[in-house]
């Protein structure tokens, strides 16, 4: 037995594993499926006789406990293909015999398995020496759910346990803490509590409905990137929402793209038209719509244009994961002797963005190609890859930004930095994206004409720093935990008059920030002051003006901050300089 500790890797794989030994154990006729380890822990797909209940986790759990128990050591050995097959259908796993036929028809010869106690399954590995090398207190089973088989909606629909496994058990212990306040600030509760925004059935699966204070808040994202990107020298453009399916063969987005996108529609027989999935290609088109020379570059193009990807319905999740979304893209043409500049500017434009909305932690990933998937998932440019990837890699060091490399994430058409942020309860995000496109521009047929008078094809950058509407406001909700800072809050100020005597003043103040161009809402004297302020606080609204007749008499308001819970009362005049001061400086 080696000394050597095992990686939290190998542990949370073999925790996969003992689960669905103990599963097995509990429904001897369970047929497995996949296993992995994932971020936070590991989860397994099973074929199951009945519906799992929460219930069933302690039970699992206690079974899971009593094989670390037993330090059952982790055996590897392999076998000829046939004769694994063989053994994988005479135990009736349908699914392991499904992989092991791809893999032979992969030009696999043998495959691997591991045996613990009775249990065996086929798996490259790797595992701890032996199930007591893990603490058991440093794994929980924490949910069930659905997930079809190969994420197919038309094959069958399994039962899937997650389990979440660290080093030690303050770590899960501290997972657990944040988990619990994330379920606090879940972003489908919180959009329903405060109004925001709703789906529905008779609109479709990940089709969001903005509610008008949802749509507030949309107004001052788009406002503010409005404000950067004229600042950084942007102009704007606008796109249909479809297009020909011609169009995303020019680009090569089509045959990549294909089982995203909804359905091309067809009539009269015209050509098939595609509602957009991306705003690139239409993006490349208005570039071509006017001849350019290298005076003209850079050429910062933004939209928040609207797309469409028919996402599987098992991945849609809120308004993290949609089928209809509005994008903060912009793309930037340039030379490649301009491209160093530009890069650099969009990764400022993102740090300024994460300090207006107090991001503190982030990581940025230099997602590369994989060499052996050219001409399949990546552009077949060998030479453009190499000379794509070293001039992200300079820039990024130049920035001084600290970023991570990770290969065979990259965009179909160059690298791309890919950004991973952390909300104040410490749950990451991937947030945004900045992509090099060395291979798109020249099949789009874009050019310039350079100071030589040569014609030549620019270089092109994908951004966008504040994702979509969608997922950006749905990271702000658990960020802030609804409370929103004043420029962004839907309601700015509940105006609550103590009785109805009050209401007329109580109207005049609300007209006086309503001219000032502050959001505001009239809470009347319809119910007790007590409801009434509950009811704003519900609807988190930063400040509340609580007016009776002491305010009235000296033109004041008593106001009350649902961030810090102070009250203190203010001249009329002064609270309105503060809050518009506040909003204008887009305070946190």
């Amino acid at each position: 037995m080696s000394d050597k500790a095992p990686t939290l890797h190998e542990k949370r794989h073999s925790l996969a594993h003992i689960m669905a030994q103990a599963v097995l154990d509990m429904f001897p006729e369970a047929n497995l499926a996949i296993g992995p380890d994932i971020d936070n822990g590991f989860y397994y797909d099973f074929e199951l006789p009945r519906t799992l209940i929460p219930e069933d986790l302690p039970i699992i759990e206690k079974k899971m406990k009593h094989i670390i128990k037993q330090n059952q050591k982790f055996e590897k050995y392999h076998e000829p293909i046939d004769k694994a097959m063989e053994f994988l259908k005479s135990t009736k796993q349908d699914f392991k015999v499904e992989l092991a036929a791809d893999l032979k028809e992969g030009g696999e010869k043998e495959l691997s398995f591991y045996k613990n106690g009775t249990f065996v399954d086929m798996c490259r590995g790797p595992h701890v020496e032996s199930t007591g090398k893990i603490n058991p207190k440093t794994f929980k089973l924490s949910k069930i759910a659905g997930a079809y088989w190969r994420g197919d909606e038309k094959r069958p629909m399994l039962q899937r346990i997650y389990g979440l496994a660290f080093d030690t058990p303050e770590e899960l212990q501290e997972y657990l803490e944040m988990m619990k306040e994330a379920e606090k600030r879940d972003h489908r509760k919180l959009g329903k509590e405060m109004e925001l925004f709703t789906f529905d059935e008779n609109v479709g699966p990940g089709l969001p409905l903005w509610l008008p204070k949802g749509t507030v808040m949309i107004e001052e994202l788009e406002k503010l990137a409005k404000e950067m990107e004229y600042k950084a020298g942007y102009v704007r453009v606008r796109t249909p929402h479809l297009t020909k399916g011609k169009l995303y063969e020019m680009s090569g987005h089509l045959p990549l793209y294909a089982e995203s996108m909804y359905p091309p529609m067809k009539m009269d027989g015209e050509d098939e038209y595609y509602v957009k999935p991306m705003n690139c290609p239409h993006h490349h088109m208005c570039y071509k719509a006017v001849p350019k020379s290298y005076r003209d570059l850079p050429l910062r193009l933004a939209e928040y244009g609207t797309c469409y990807r028919y996402e599987d319905s098992g991945a849609l999740f809120g308004l993290m994961r949609v089928r209809s979304m509005q994008m903060n893209d912009a793309h930037i043409y340039c030379t490649e002797s301009q491209f160093e500049e530009e890069f650099l500017a969009v990764t400022k434009l993102y740090l300024d963005y994460f300090k207006i909305f107090g991001v503190e932690k982030f990581v940025m990933r230099l997602s590369l190609h994989n060499p052996e998937k050219l001409g399949k998932k990546y552009v077949d440019e060998p030479e453009l890859w190499k000379k794509g990837e070293t001039m992200v890699r300079k820039v990024m060091k130049k920035s001084g930004v600290d970023f991570v490399e990770v290969e065979d994430e990259a965009a179909f058409y160059g690298p791309k930095i890919d950004i991973e942020v952390w909300s104040a309860i410490g749950r990451e995000f991937t947030l945004a994206t900045n992509q090099v496109d060395f291979a798109v521009p020249k099949r789009m047929g874009l050019t310039y004409i350079d100071e030589k008078g040569k014609e030549q094809v620019p270089l092109c950058i994908h951004r966008a720093p504040l994702s979509t509407h969608e997922r950006l406001i749905g990271f702000l909700i658990e960020h802030f935990g609804g409370v929103f800072p004043a420029w962004l809050a839907p309601v700015q100020v509940a105006a609550i008059p103590v009785s109805e005597a009050h209401e007329k003043y109580a109207q005049e103040v609300v007209d006086r920030l309503f001219e000032a161009g502050i959001r505001v809402e009239l809470m009347r004297a319809d119910d007790s002051l007590g409801k009434r302020v509950r009811k704003a606080e519900k609807q988190r609204i930063p400040y509340m003006l609580v007016l009776g007749d002491k305010e009235k008499e000296g033109n004041s308001v008593a106001v009350r901050d649902y961030k810090t819970k102070e009250q203190k009362t203010l001249k009329f005049n002064s609270f309105l300089k503060a809050i518009t001061e506040e909003i204008q400086e887009r305070k946190i």
